[in-house]
């Protein structure tokens, strides 16, 4: 051996009862003894908890439930077999009990997000990994980004957005009475709820809509590009460390385009454009009697400069994704399964009649005002039942187990194990919703008052706790606006229920809702009291 600093090294050597062993034997037989260490160890921690063999020992599993589009069907079968409390990989558990929503997503702080939803952060070569309100897994920053635009969502600011809705309401009317009413054409109702979600969306937030309602397509391949982007995203988010080495590195995107770039190239362009308005004058605040949710974006960093730079970036590309696909997914939902079961549509309907006949001038025209419509019990129910039986996000919202650990369900989960409930296995859960909870029936909801509020308290459509939606009022605005509107002004002829598709990337995806359309009776004496707004 070469000297060092002067000093002779000795030989290296073996222990004297391991010289003249075979070295490449002994080598995988201490390699083979450390992997047997380490998967006895992976199980040994979490080997109470039920649940498919391979789940002890590898993520694997469910990146492939994740990849075939129903991994919601393939968790609710694992807890039809398993329990309510089922290992779904080395150090994730899934809880299907809502009745531990409230120890699982608290009010307070310490029951921090897991790396799950730093796959969901959008990542440029320039900026990195942009947190957002939903995504952000550090505790005072999300209190820090979230704590400004909190009262932007509330249901008193929302209220004065109806009239916008109304807009939008008007320009999808004309739109389905030109394309297809007159002609009697076959078309999917779903694209066209998605059109009209992004496209309120879009007015609220800058002041004018996308345009797919009036071009009857996917401006700019938008709502394409959010879909390839959740796609891409949902097996990642099983293995959040490969997300990391193979999406949110510079050197890989000088290869490809950086996850989530085209979404935030679109964010960008819009922020652009109205800093020059602001700039010049031009056009910088217009819409309603104040200003959309972009310019108060801009006014809540211009006050606070303890905010990030990149918030109005951070909280724009929020309303662009979540703040319309999750709406439009409950929409589809309700109508899908409206159409499916008539007699629940013409119960509605009759409701709403009903409503118009004892209301003092009878509803607002042309379509329902929120305070006609806001407390009628058989609309609250089918849009509760809509809520229930397809929410926007189903993959489990994880969570990591605190310091000392955490006892739920008579089970004991160690610090830093994950812990997870769908909102799908959790809002089909029988003991809370009936032996029928796989099948549509909006009178589980037409039921006593305390059985009523503990099946709303279970539903987990919009989160739970602390991190629960924040635009859950403007949707629930849009949903009680859409619904009544188009009960009362068509009639629809759903062409076979065996075309609707449903697929599952973290968001919903569904198509296949194709019927055709005609106008009720009672609806024409009303079509000249139709305004288009520009």
């Amino acid at each position: 051996m070469p000297a060092a600093h002067g000093i002779q090294l000795p030989p290296l050597s073996l222990p004297p009862q391991l010289r003249g062993l075979p070295i490449v034997p002994l080598l995988l037989t201490l390699a083979a003894s450390g992997i047997a260490l380490h998967l006895f160890r992976t199980w040994w921690r979490l080997r109470h908890v039920p649940g498919p063999i391979w789940a002890n020992f590898t993520n694997i599993q469910r990146v492939l439930w994740v990849t075939t589009g129903r991994s919601h069907e393939i968790h609710r079968d694992m807890h039809t077999k398993y329990g309510e409390v089922v290992r779904f990989a080395p150090n994730m558990v899934s809880l299907g009990n809502p009745a531990w929503i409230p120890q699982l997503y608290p009010i307070r702080p310490g029951f921090p997000k897991s790396d799950f939803y730093r796959v969901l952060m959008p990542f440029t070569r320039t900026g990195g990994a942009l947190p957002a309100v939903f995504n952000t897994r550090d505790e005072e920053l999300h209190k820090k980004i979230k704590s400004p635009i909190a009262p932007l969502f509330s249901l008193s600011n929302t209220l004065p957005l109806e009239v916008f809705v109304d807009k939008t309401i008007s320009v999808m009317m004309e739109q389905l009475d030109k394309r297809f009413v007159d002609s009697g054409a076959v078309f999917d109702l779903s694209e066209w709820l998605q059109y009209f979600a992004f496209d309120v969306m879009g007015t609220l937030t800058f002041s004018k809509r996308y345009g797919f309602l009036e071009e009857g397509r996917d401006v700019n391949s938008m709502l394409s590009t959010i879909w390839q982007y959740m796609k891409r995203a949902a097996p990642y988010t099983q293995i959040p460390w490969f997300d990391d080495i193979w999406n949110k590195t510079n050197f890989m995107a000088m290869f490809r385009s950086a996850s989530g770039f085209t979404i935030l190239g679109l964010v960008a362009k819009h922020i652009a454009d109205r800093k020059a308005a602001r700039i010049t004058g031009k056009g910088a605040d217009h819409g309603r009697g104040d200003r959309d949710m972009l310019s108060q974006f801009f006014e809540l960093t211009t006050n606070n400069a303890s905010l990030p730079p990149w918030c109005v970036t951070a909280w724009t590309f929020s309303n662009v994704i979540a703040g319309s696909d999750s709406t439009a997914i409950i929409m589809k939902t309700v109508w899908f399964n409206l159409l499916a079961y008539p007699d629940t549509l013409n119960r509605l309907r009759a409701e709403l009649l009903e409503a118009d006949r004892a209301a003092e001038g009878g509803l607002t025209k042309p379509y329902p005002s929120w305070k006609d419509v806001c407390d009628l019990p058989y609309l609250d129910a089918v849009i509760q039942e809509g809520l229930r039986m397809h929410p926007p996000f189903c993959l489990p919202l994880e969570r990591v187990v605190p310091k000392g650990g955490i006892a739920i369900g008579g089970n004991f989960f160690p610090e830093g194990t994950v812990l997870g409930m769908s909102p799908y296995v959790a809002n089909r859960h029988v003991p809370t919703f009936g032996e029928d909870a796989e099948i549509w029936n909006p009178d589980r909801w037409m039921v006593p008052k305390e059985l009523r509020q503990r099946r709303e308290a279970a539903i987990m459509s919009f989160g739970a706790g602390r991190r629960v939606c924040l635009g859950r009022h403007i949707a629930m605005l849009e949903l009680k606006k859409i619904v009544p509107a188009l009960v009362l002004r068509y009639e629809f002829d759903l062409i076979d229920h065996k075309r609707y598709v449903v697929e599952n990337h973290w968001f919903f995806r569904q198509y296949g809702i194709d019927v055709k359309a005609r106008r009720r009776v009672e609806a024409e004496s009303e079509k000249k009291t139709i305004l288009v707004s520009a």
